[in-house]
């Protein structure tokens, strides 16, 4: 994995030179991101993870990349992990820098935290989210957990193949169940919470071949061969600056 990291403080301080707090609007970023004809996810966060979402999209998406995931972790040195992808599925590290540079700004003056926090900014990983109905389809093949928001026949959680989309539901043969015929289910997408791939020698392997043949097209060695996952974090000292040092017009 490659990081690196900002980290944020006391609530009230800014980088120096950003916009004034309200000069953000995230309905406007919003639409202007729907416009852009990209997939919509399907399985989205709850909470603070949602706020930083709403704001991680825009910018994201304004950048070329799709957002994946966000994901919210401790209460005393809280990481943020922004999980994002170039929309053929690849990310570098130079990708995060570029994403790690435009969002930590933005986060700076629409200050969704109230504490300080570790912002890291990541590809999704071999053992991936699946957060589109075409992450369903492509994954086709590979072993998945699913949990639901609702459970069917008393239960919420599923391990098996995926088997694809089919119509509004992804069909799953559970590899606790000896009969094929029995072991296939369809989850319909709607009742999805979280889903993301299991990691295995196959799936390694498919990782593998995929990030060489990115090297051969595009003729660098920045992709890992061993498919790691790739982070650039930022520990940042205040919600709302890059440095603690840097506010309203301090020279760093």
């Amino acid at each position: 994995m490659i990081r690196s990291a900002i980290e944020s403080g006391p609530p009230g301080t800014r980088s120096f030179l950003l916009p004034e707090p309200g000069e953000i609007d995230e309905d406007a970023m919003v639409d202007a991101v729907a416009t852009r004809g990209f997939e919509p996810r399907v399985i989205v966060e709850q909470g603070l993870a949602a706020r930083v979402a709403a704001l991680a999209q825009g910018v994201l998406e304004g950048l070329g990349y799709r957002l994946v995931l966000v994901r919210v972790s401790g209460s005393s040195g809280m990481t943020i992990q922004v999980m994002a992808e170039r929309p053929d599925g690849t990310m570098t590290i130079d990708d995060c820098e570029t994403i790690s540079r435009a969002l930590s700004p933005v986060l700076d003056v629409a200050d969704p935290v109230d504490r300080s926090y570790r912002l890291e900014i990541s590809s999704p990983g071999i053992d991936r989210p699946l957060v589109r109905r075409s992450d369903f389809q492509r994954y086709a093949g590979n072993v998945a957990k699913i949990e639901l928001a609702a459970a069917i026949d008393g239960r919420r959680r599923f391990r098996g193949i995926l088997m694809g989309v089919e119509g509004d539901a992804v069909r799953i043969r559970r590899d606790d169940v000896p009969d094929p015929e029995a072991a296939d289910m369809l989850l319909p997408i709607d009742d999805i919470a979280e889903a993301k791939l299991v990691l295995t020698a196959a799936l390694v392997a498919e990782s593998l071949r995929r990030s060489k043949s990115d090297e051969r097209s595009a003729q660098t060695d920045q992709t890992s061969a061993a498919g790691a996952t790739r982070r650039f974090s930022n520990n940042r000292r205040g919600a709302g600056s890059r440095r603690a040092a840097v506010k309203h017009g301090e020279n760093d």
